[in-house]
């Protein structure tokens, strides 16, 4: 195929420079998106007179028949065409002459890879979206079980205290509502400026109007300065960001259900849809789903950190570094999409294992708290009170038992204000329940909890 711009060469591009500068391997995913932008261009060109109705008409008709041909599979992307782009202009020209040729008329790739990127991004976004309400259906519906499942609570990776284990789910919940957020915020953003009409980098002659094909593309008006408008890809990094931030919930996630399934916790069972074996051990599951997504990861940070090193000494406007920014965020897409879709399931089908979450909340002293808080109620500075509970700890430790056997009479050695309700107070099914501050572990606060991230994915 000969390249749209050979008319200034004396000779052709030699194939293994052709080979690495072209980019329709992988940037031929945006064809629907090129397309979109192609007949909001050409209508806004018949509008002001640039092409004829005629002209408008045979050019729309064709660029929707490329289309078409592309989702069926009836035509192929040309390997030795320069980007998508090309194809699609040399597609439309070799199907209707002179009046493909004509689509280009105050355009250039420049602007018209900015605006075709933005435009994926955004419907890949939404899908991205999607599945992360998905994932918190899930969370929520088996924190939703969990309720009433008491487990302990971890801080340095210590028993800390007892917590509904619906709690500790819901946490998640609420990181990927966050995320949402972001993701949401990033859009809005990058809809802000349609780049078409900015030309190569200076605008153009002809008196086009940029509003129209912003309007028409579904943003907000047209980029304020014509060399921004071709140079930024802060969309770019903005969504990879929000990307990272959120493989990083996922993966915070993953590692906590892959301690959970092990032996030594087992405070879940993962289905066997999401596990997999060993070649020589045949006792093993291993939660493999929940590794891959901790370490993919690693690639979604590493794609940020690309683009950002690619992008830092760029002078203005365009320089063909740029097109790095295409696979980074494309792998990044895939990676996010892939972990969501697996995520979402493997969580509705995990089981909780109450009786050794509720084994393990027996053990490591964890209603200490409350037992200080207990000596509190009855009129002891927390200071003091946290000293004598931790001197009973120490003993405890010693004679081998628990806060909740340790007997009455050893208790009140440490203080009179020890009496035999203290037994209640300390109990987990207290510890928890008690816990209503807003926000807190106890079932009641759980279940305020969920009902409120069931009303933020129902709107």
């Amino acid at each position: 195929m000969e390249k749209m711009w050979a008319g200034r060469f004396q000779k052709a591009l030699d194939k293994k420079a052709d080979d690495f500068n072209s980019s329709i391997r992988f940037d031929c995913r945006m064809y629907a998106q090129d397309i979109r932008g192609s007949i909001a261009h050409a209508k806004m060109l018949g509008s002001v007179g640039i092409l004829s109705s005629e002209d408008v008409e045979l050019i729309i008709k064709n660029l929707q028949e490329i289309k078409s041909d592309l989702d069926s599979g009836k035509l192929v992307f040309d390997n030795n065409a320069e980007d998508i782009h090309m194809f699609v202009e040399g597609e439309l020209t070799k199907r209707i002459g002179d009046a493909g040729k004509r689509l280009h008329t105050s355009r250039s790739r420049n602007d018209q890879v900015a605006v075709d990127i933005r435009l994926y991004l955004r419907d890949e976004a939404e899908e991205i979206l999607s599945l992360i309400k998905e994932t918190m259906a899930a969370i929520v519906d088996k924190a939703e079980e969990s309720v009433d499942i008491i487990a302990p609570g971890y801080t340095h990776l210590q028993r800390a205290q007892p917590i509904s284990f619906g709690h500790q789910l819901m946490a998640y919940a609420m990181m990927l509502k966050r995320d949402i957020g972001r993701i949401q915020d990033a859009v809005a953003r990058m809809n802000e400026e349609s780049p078409l009409g900015s030309c190569a980098l200076a605008g153009t002659t002809y008196a086009i109007d940029r509003q129209m094909t912003a309007e028409a593309l579904g943003f907000s008006g047209a980029s304020a300065n014509s060399i921004d408008g071709v140079s930024d890809r802060d969309f770019c990094l903005e969504l990879m960001s929000a990307f990272s931030l959120l493989m990083m919930h996922l993966s915070r996630l993953s590692e906590e259900l892959i301690l959970w399934s092990s032996w030594e916790f087992k405070f879940i069972d993962l289905d066997d849809s999401y596990t997999t074996g060993s070649s020589i051990m045949p006792q093993k599951k291993n939660p493999d789903m929940a590794e891959l997504i901790r370490g993919k990861t690693g690639r979604v940070y590493g794609n940020l950190m690309g683009l950002l090193t690619t992008l830092k000494g760029l002078p203005l406007a365009y320089n063909k570094d740029m097109q790095e920014d295409k696979e980074a965020i494309f792998d990044s897409i895939d990676t996010v999409k892939m972990c969501l879709e697996v995520l979402a399931p493997m969580l509705a089908t995990m089981k909780v294992n109450g009786e050794n979450t509720y084994r393990a909340a027996q053990k490591g002293f964890i209603n200490a708290t409350d037992l200080a808080d207990y000596l509190v109620k009855k009129g002891m500075p927390f200071r003091s009170a946290y000293k004598i509970v931790g001197t009973i700890v120490a003993e405890c430790i010693e004679k081998d038992c628990v806060l909740d056997n340790f007997p009455l009479t050893e208790y009140q050695k440490h203080s009179a204000l020890f009496a035999e309700d203290l037994y209640n107070e300390i109990s987990l099914e207290t510890c928890v329940s008690k816990r209503l501050s807003e926000g807190g572990a106890s079932p009641a606060s759980v279940r305020v909890q969920i009902a409120k991230i069931r009303e933020f994915l129902k709107d």
